[in-house]
């Protein structure tokens, strides 16, 4: 008889892993890894390097968890954000730039992948980010899904930073209201 590997709720998952579950960590990484590895992939651009980047941002999780909080964001958001910037550092150390893709593709892929949905309104990443107005989503594709600084941002598109976070703000502003509809 096959034993059955529990099922959590977000707020049970987190829950867990503060107290140093291993049978959640082991969730969490069969639920997310996928999600976070085509993220990591994407900046990374080298297979094997982007499996130890991925393995390092695991790391990054399970130390840090207790700094987690559910106010702030989903836990996936919060995951998320630690695999790109984990992703960003490791080809900066490099010496090199982080890759560049559509936001199209990145989340089709994350959502190809990511067997773990909280709750359908709040995932629906895609079409949430499709309803930014475009001067809008692309400051937040090239910031949150391409790796670039709001300085960089700033200097490739020839706008003004002050602009530039306004908007960024504005648009997050924005997705918080999507998901609370």
């Amino acid at each position: 008889m096959a034993t059955q590997k529990p099922k959590y709720t977000e707020d049970e998952l987190v829950a867990s892993l503060k107290r140093n579950d291993q049978a959640a960590f082991e969730y969490l990484y069969d639920h997310y890894s996928g999600s976070l590895y085509n993220v990591i992939s994407k900046i990374v651009r080298d297979e094997e390097r982007a499996q130890d980047v991925m393995q390092e941002a695991f790391l990054k999780i399970w130390r840090s968890i207790s700094s987690y909080n559910p106010d702030k964001g989903r836990l996936f958001t919060w995951m998320l954000n630690i695999a790109r910037n984990t992703g960003i550092d490791a080809v900066r150390a490099e010496g090199r730039k982080p890759g560049f893709d559509d936001i199209q593709d990145n989340l089709e892929r994350a959502e190809q992948n990511a067997s773990y949905q909280p709750s359908p309104s709040t995932m629906d990443l895609k079409s949430l980010v499709e309803k930014l107005k475009p001067e809008r989503k692309i400051l937040v594709d090239m910031v949150y899904f391409q790796g670039y600084t709001q300085e960089e941002v700033s200097e490739r598109l020839s706008i003004p930073l002050g602009t530039v976070k306004s908007r960024i703000r504005t648009a997050l502003k924005d997705l918080k209201n999507y998901f609370s509809v």
